[in-house]
């Protein structure tokens, strides 16, 4: 199979689809990888490392649209990209279709299949390809929560640990999964006083047998929330429903009950945000302020600390990247009911109920598709 990887052409975007050592175990397997001119110098991997994988580079994204059979990227493509999608080509990346509703229509128009990374699944019910990026985020997100505090930018002036004779931030991290138990480890590592909130009874039990007194944890109701942003410094969102818009836990009207210069940071704004006043940003240009409370929602927040974040990401995709280029899309979703979870469009048809519901579009089940 001929498998493309492009350069990364969203706002700050430095991570790569393909490490060097995914190419090279792929010319190993007798596929041929074609790399955009300079698509991994974001995360450190130059030109001359690709080609001494077996890789070869090309001058320009189109050539590897039109040239490859399968597209292996890190974000959703942007339009330009969409527009050289072309019917029967597959397109391996994270999609998060279900607040896009221009992507998802340009992607049915393709006529491609597309995999996404955010809804393929394991024997345990998680997320792998998912996993590390949430595992990036989590920890980044008291870092950039802790430095939106600060008062140069429109925080409280609040010290995550304090110093003796001053209390520390107030943390508050709504969801106790990937991305919020490693928020609310290294929030807590920083000092910060931290409840972590889930509906889980198991997952609160997991977080009080494993970390113990290293933060609280709390069952989540709209009240408990409600109470808790009242003194919290900063929340961090960190909600998730596989594949599907991310639902709105704190409204505007409650910011107002909030500390002025308090701040949320939205890891859940690549699936819509949740909360009501969440708008994607840019690393860029990554906070603003609503009714007096910071808001950090940038979408791609892993893009920040690249060379990490792509050797990651990876590791975890490289598998089923080989196994779709060695059998082909069908076989290897025939043959892995998890990889078959990630399918989310092809030719022409939905895939995924969750981005079917969100977006009032028809879908079809992947096991007919394949069956076709």
């Amino acid at each position: 199979m001929k498998i493309g990887c492009p350069k990364e052409i969203k706002p700050q975007e430095f991570r790569v689809g393909m490490t060097p050592n995914a190419a090279q175990e792929a010319v190993a397997r007798g596929h041929e990888v074609i790399i955009e001119t300079n698509a991994g110098m974001g995360s450190g991997f130059d030109n001359d490392a690709y080609v001494a994988a077996g890789a070869r580079i090309v001058d320009t994204a189109e050539e590897v649209f039109a040239t490859a059979d399968m597209i292996v990227k890190v974000k959703e493509p942007q339009a330009v990209e969409r527009k050289m999608l072309r019917e029967g080509q597959l397109l391996f990346t994270y999609l998060h279709l279900a607040p896009d509703p221009e992507q998802t229509h340009d992607l049915l128009a393709s006529g491609c299949t597309a995999i996404a990374y955010e809804t393929v699944t394991d024997s345990n019910g998680g997320l792998p390809l998912l996993a590390p990026m949430s595992e990036v985020a989590g920890r980044l997100a008291p870092q950039v929560g802790s430095w939106t505090l600060q008062k140069a930018n429109g925080g409280r002036g609040v010290l995550m640990g304090g110093v003796p004779g001053v209390g520390p931030a107030k943390v508050v991290v709504i969801g106790g999964g990937v991305v919020g138990t490693h928020a609310a480890q290294v929030a807590s590592g920083m000092g910060a006083d931290v409840t972590v909130l889930d509906r889980s009874l198991p997952r609160l039990r997991y977080l009080d047998d494993v970390f113990g007194a290293r933060f609280k944890n709390q069952y989540s109701t709209a009240g408990a929330t409600a109470e808790l942003i009242q003194t919290a410094d900063m929340v961090i969102g960190a909600v998730l429903i596989p594949g599907a818009a991310a639902p709105k836990l704190i409204t505007r009207e409650q910011l107002s009950t909030m500390k002025p210069g308090a701040v949320l940071v939205d890891v859940a704004i690549d699936q819509g945000g949740c909360f009501e006043t969440s708008k994607a940003t840019t690393h860029a240009d990554p906070i603003y302020e609503v009714d007096g409370v910071m808001h950090y929602c940038v979408a791609n927040m892993p893009g920040a600390v690249a060379r990490t974040s792509t050797i990651a990401l990876g590791n975890a995709t490289m598998p089923f990247m080989l196994a779709l280029a060695d059998k082909g899309w069908k076989q290897a979703c025939q043959d892995d009911p998890h990889l078959m979870a990630g399918l989310n469009v092809h030719a022409g048809q939905l895939t995924y109920y969750a981005v079917g519901k969100a977006l009032g579009i028809d879908v079809v089940s992947p096991t007919m598709v394949i069956k076709a």
